[in-house]
C-alpha cells in the first residue's frame, strides 16, 4: 500500500551508511507554470549520483524566468556544478545527462570547485549552445583574474563564457583590491569588451554579504548577484533588512538574484567540513518533505533563482519540488521543520567565512 503522502519511498545511502527514504513519483498539487519542455528523466541506479539514486521515471517541468537583463531565459533551478568537483568523469557524465533530461539550461561552476571545470569539458563539447555557462574567479588583481579566466576557458574547452563572477567578495580589503585600478573588476570588464565573456557577476557568503552586494552594485554594473537564502537566515532581522534593500535595487536595475544554501540544515556536528559521506561543507537536509518546503520557500519569490547543492544525491528531490506548486509554505510549517530537523543558521554576526 502506498504511503498517504505524495512521497513514494526509495532507498538512498547517506553519510552514516543508513538507508533513507528520498524521493517522490507524483505530485498531488496542481502545477502552476507552463514548462519550456516536458522531459522524462530516467535515472539508472547503476550510474547515478554518488551512490544515491532513484529507480522510477518521472516527468518534470521546471519554471523559467529571464536571468536579469542578460537576455537568457534560465530555468529557475541552476545546476551547481560544485557537485562535479570530486566525481569521476563517468559519474559526472551521468549527472550531466540527468541535468539535461530535466531541462536545466544554466550551469554555475568556479575555478576553485575541484575538478568541476574539467569534468564539464566533454559534455560541453556537445552541449555548449544549450546552456548559460557561468564560472567564478577568486582572484582580486586584474592579472590574476585574467589568468584564471584563461585557465577556465581552457579547462572547459570553450572560447566564450556567459558570465564570470567575483567569488565571495565580502571582505573590505578584498573588495578594495578588486575594484581598484588594475583590479579584477577592470580585467573582467575588459574581457567582456573583448567578447571572451558576456557578463560579470558577484557572489558571497555570510551575514554581511547583502550589504556588500549593495556596495558592489553602486560601484559597477554587475549582471547578477548570489547570496545565501533560506527561512532561518531571513528570520534574522538585520539580514532581512539588507536583503530587502538589495532585492529592490536588483529589481530596479534588472540584476539577476541567485540563491544558495536553500536546503542547509546547519554545520556538520563534528565541526569538520569534509570527510567520508560529506559532499558539501554544510549538513544538508535529507528527508524529501522538508526539502520540498525549503525549495518552495525560495522559489515562491519570483525574483529568486535556486542554485543546487554540491551534494548531488539531493538533485532529484530538488528538481521534483521545483517542478510543482511553488506556493510558499506557512511560517508555522517552516518553524516546525527547524525544530524537527535541528536546523541552525550557517552564519552568525561575528563570523565571516571564506567558503
Amino acid at each position: 500500500m502506498m504511503p498517504p503522502r505524495r512521497w513514494r519511498r526509495f532507498r538512498e545511502p547517506v553519510r552514516s551508511g543508513v538507508l533513507r527514504s528520498i524521493c517522490s513519483v507524483q505530485r498531488k498539487t496542481k502545477r502552476q507554470h507552463v514548462p519550456t519542455k516536458p522531459r522524462l528523466a530516467s535515472l539508472q541506479p547503476d550510474k547515478f549520483l554518488m551512490g544515491g539514486y532513484v529507480r522510477n521515471m518521472f516527468e518534470t517541468t521546471l519554471p523559467t524566468a529571464p536571468f536579469g537583463r542578460t537576455g537568457h531565459q534560465s530555468t529557475r533551478v541552476i545546476f551547481g556544478a560544485a557537485a562535479l568537483g570530486s566525481m569521476s568523469q563517468e559519474r559526472a557524465d551521468a549527472t550531466l545527462a540527468s541535468v539535461a533530461e530535466w531541462g536545466i539550461n544554466h550551469i554555475d561552476t568556479a575555478a576553485s570547485y575541484g575538478e568541476s571545470e574539467d569534468r564539464l569539458k566533454p559534455w560541453l563539447a556537445n552541449h555548449r549552445a544549450d546552456v548559460f555557462l557561468a564560472t567564478k574567479t577568486g582572484r582580486r588583481s586584474g592579472a590574476g583574474a585574467r589568468e584564471e579566466l584563461e585557465k577556465s576557458l581552457e579547462r572547459m574547452g570553450v572560447d566564450h563564457i556567459d558570465m564570470v563572477q567575483l567569488h565571495n567578495l565580502v571582505e573590505d580589503d578584498e573588495w578594495e583590491r578588486a575594484h581598484a585600478s588594475g583590479g579584477a573588476v577592470e580585467a573582467l570588464a575588459a574581457a567582456r569588451d573583448e567578447g571572451l565573456i558576456s557578463h560579470v557577476g558577484v557572489t558571497g557568503h555570510g551575514l554581511r554579504i547583502a550589504g556588500m552586494h549593495l556596495r558592489s552594485l553602486q560601484a559597477f554594473d554587475f549582471a547578477s548577484i548570489l547570496l545565501p537564502i533560506n527561512f532561518i537566515l531571513l528570520d534574522n532581522p538585520a539580514y532581512r533588512v539588507d536583503v530587502e534593500a538589495l532585492l529592490a535595487l536588483c529589481a530596479e536595475r534588472g540584476v539577476a538574484v541567485q540563491t544558495i544554501k536553500s536546503i542547509a540544515r546547519g554545520r556538520w556536528a563534528d565541526g569538520e567540513v569534509s570527510g567520508p559521506g560529506k559532499f558539501s561543507w554544510y549538513d544538508p537536509l535529507t528527508d524529501p518533505e522538508p526539502i520540498d518546503r525549503a525549495v518552495r520557500y525560495v522559489l515562491s519569490n519570483e525574483q529568486f533563482f535556486l542554485n543546487t547543492t554540491s551534494d548531488a544525491r539531493k538533485l532529484p528531490v530538488i528538481v521534483e519540488a521545483a517542478s510543482g506548486n511553488l506556493t510558499a509554505p506557512a511560517s508555522d510549517e517552516m518553524r516546525a521543520d527547524i525544530e524537527a530537523e535541528g536546523i541552525t543558521p550557517l552564519f552568525d554576526a561575528e563570523e565571516l567565512d571564506r567558503i
